[in-house]
């Protein structure tokens, strides 16, 4: 019952990079200097974009060479994020992060793929987890078959994880992240789609590959965003026999009573921004809750009439994580502690990754340089845990 010791992860989705070599310079440019600012080993939890992993993959001893040039740095990665599958940099992102979705075959070559490099970077005696997309996007039209597509594809790729395992003695597992808006967003639609998944893998006798390879990504922002009890939400998922394989250290912005907070609401107001999909849930003075699948500044400014009867707003957009206020606003860092401290009661320990890639949409007075500002959540980060490991 203690956190992972293993150095803590930060995910590199926040850095362009759509070849082999601009992920490289990213890392020199970036991750070698946050990393020796920090003066502590420092994990890359790397973001390997599908031309990427293509690339790697090009040539037989693709991924060894690729290690190679990580273990030069002295950097250290037991994780992947292949959530986002393209370019996660582009213009406008917004919904188009979902796709493909986990009933394309793509989707599943791309997962494999990446586990394939993961295999060659992880350090001996680690295991390793992939993030990826919570099967899909609700906004989106869907097949009938839909789940069952899902099911099947992500059966193949437990097994597929299980032939890796004794092809290259490295255990990864894959981390299904909810997030709201998604076919996957709240506590219990993980819950009843993993029985649904274990279901069939036991018609299939695969029940155990599929318990030991699948399991979840629990991003604390995401939780937190939908109003969840994040504690209770923890220990369902484990009590539901859901492995907990990765979580994602982050951070939501929180404005309470906006009606009566001008000044947050206009300070909010910078905050809709045109790349990434920014999903806001407001809670009524009466408890019910109401949602909006992106952010606007005419929700805030016009405003619209719900603001009247609204006790708090938290909108989907990963702050840093030692900001506990941003001037008139606030976030959900008191649920972030919340949860590195449940994660404790486990009796694993689920590999911990900071996971804040908005820097380059923050407004322009709230933007530090990429080296100071990753350096100081991680200080703030590493912080945070050894307080809660003292504490044991």
């Amino acid at each position: 019952m203690t956190l992972n010791s293993l150095p803590l992860s930060y995910c590199t989705n926040v850095h362009p990079g759509l070849t082999v070599a601009e992920i490289l310079q990213k890392l020199d440019e970036f991750t070698i200097p946050i990393q020796q600012q920090l003066g502590t080993p420092l994990a890359a939890g790397l973001w390997l974009a599908e031309p990427v992993i293509k690339e790697i993959l090009a040539t037989p001893d693709g991924h060894l060479r690729f290690a190679e040039e990580i273990h030069k740095r002295n950097l250290t990665c037991y994780t992947l994020n292949a959530f986002p599958f393209g370019n996660f940099h582009s213009d406008r992102v917004k919904e188009n992060v979902y796709l493909p979705d986990w009933s394309d075959p793509e989707r599943l070559e791309y997962t494999k793929g990446c586990a394939r490099v993961l295999a060659a970077l992880l350090p001996e005696d680690t295991e390793g987890s992939i993030s990826t997309v919570p099967l899909g996007f609700k906004k989106f039209e869907h097949a009938a078959d839909f789940s069952e597509t899902c099911v099947e594809q992500l059966i193949e790729l437990a097994t597929f994880l299980k032939e890796l395992k004794e092809e290259t003695g490295r255990t990864i597992r894959l981390a299904i992240e909810p997030e709201p808006f998604c076919v996957i967003e709240f506590t219990h639609e993980l819950i009843v789609f993993f029985e649904r998944l274990y279901e069939r893998a036991a018609k299939k006798q695969l029940l155990g590959t599929v318990r030991e390879y699948l399991g979840a990504c629990y991003d604390i922002c995401h939780q937190a965003v939908e109003f969840e009890d994040i504690p209770g939400s923890i220990r369902q998922i484990t009590h539901a026999e859901i492995r907990i394989n990765k979580i994602h250290i982050s951070n939501a912005i929180e404005l309470t009573n906006p009606w009566e907070n001008e000044a947050g609401r206009t300070q909010l107001a910078q905050y809709a921004e045109p790349r990434y999909l920014h999903q806001t849930i407001g809670s009524l003075r009466n408890g019910d809750l109401y949602r909006i699948v992106d952010l606007t500044r005419k929700f805030l400014l016009a405003p619209d009439p719900r603001i009247k009867e609204t006790k708090k707003l938290r909108v989907h957009f990963h702050v840093p994580i030692d900001a506990v206020t941003l001037g008139a606003l606030g976030t959900t860092h008191q649920e972030l502690r919340q949860a590195l401290a449940t994660v404790k009661e486990l009796d694993y320990a689920p590999h911990l990754e900071v996971e804040t890639y908005t820097w380059e949409v923050l407004p322009d007075d709230q933007k530090p340089t990429l080296v100071e500002g990753l350096t100081r959540e991680l200080q703030a980060a590493q912080m945070l845990l050894n307080t809660l490991s003292e504490n044991e």
